[in-house]
């Protein structure tokens, strides 16, 4: 059994890499070790986790979490939507490009300034709600409100190209015909019921990056 650390943006993806992606890649005989990013730390020792708000915050954990040299890799799933501007690439972004052309660049920057070959750079597309547009049906039997199926249905053949307008992207999208909508309760929920299964044929972006993770294993 080898061991990759994940730097993950907060609690829903945490619960994700334990409870959905995690036991995927025991079957590959990887154990992923999910970190949430830590926003401030005290004198006390105190950590203060969750959100990405600046890219030296990012930098630091991924290099004390490179800094362990029984890992196999580090990882990241971070959203793109609503990088902050100090990361690597977003400065020299291409915006006419495709979603996937864009968030490729912004991998490619931040694994050279990390610059180790361990490191596997992975922005979500465009943030973690897209993966649940894959199944909207299962979105409104969670939040129980009816008709949320049908206004997301459009979304649901090519979740990861959702824009990422301040009033377009995934979250606002679901938010906006599902109120009751709460990430941390309903997100992890959701994407146990779909599973890696259901979301890779239609989430190309996160299954290269599954994909690179499972040959990570020993074999």
């Amino acid at each position: 059994m080898r061991t990759a650390h994940i730097l993950v943006e907060g609690q829903t993806e945490e619960t994700f890499v334990r409870d959905v992606l995690g036991p995927h890649l025991l079957g590959f005989r990887l154990h992923l070790n999910p970190v949430v990013v830590s926003t401030k730390r005290v004198k006390s020792g105190l950590k203060f986790k969750g959100g990405v708000t600046d890219y030296a915050k990012v930098r630091r954990e991924l290099r004390r979490l490179l800094n362990d040299s029984s890992a196999v890799a580090v990882t990241t799933m971070i959203d793109y939507y609503g990088l902050p501007d100090d990361f690597p690439g977003v400065a020299s972004l291409p915006r006419s490009r495709t979603c996937y052309s864009r968030v490729e660049h912004l991998e490619n920057a931040l694994a050279a300034d990390i610059h180790d070959r361990r490191f596997l750079p992975y922005f979500s597309l465009h943030e973690f709600e897209a993966l649940l547009f894959v199944a909207p049906q299962l979105i409104e039997t969670a939040v129980e409100e009816k008709g949320v199926a049908d206004r997301l249905a459009a979304l649901a053949a090519s979740p990861e190209e959702v824009d990422d307008g301040p009033d377009t992207h995934p979250a606002a999208r679901l938010f906006a015909v599902a109120p009751r909508y709460r990430k941390a309760v309903h997100g992890p929920l959701i994407a146990g019921r779909i599973g890696l299964s259901g979301m890779r044929p239609r989430c190309p972006h996160l299954d290269v990056w599954v994909s690179r993770l499972e040959s990570l294993g020993p074999g």
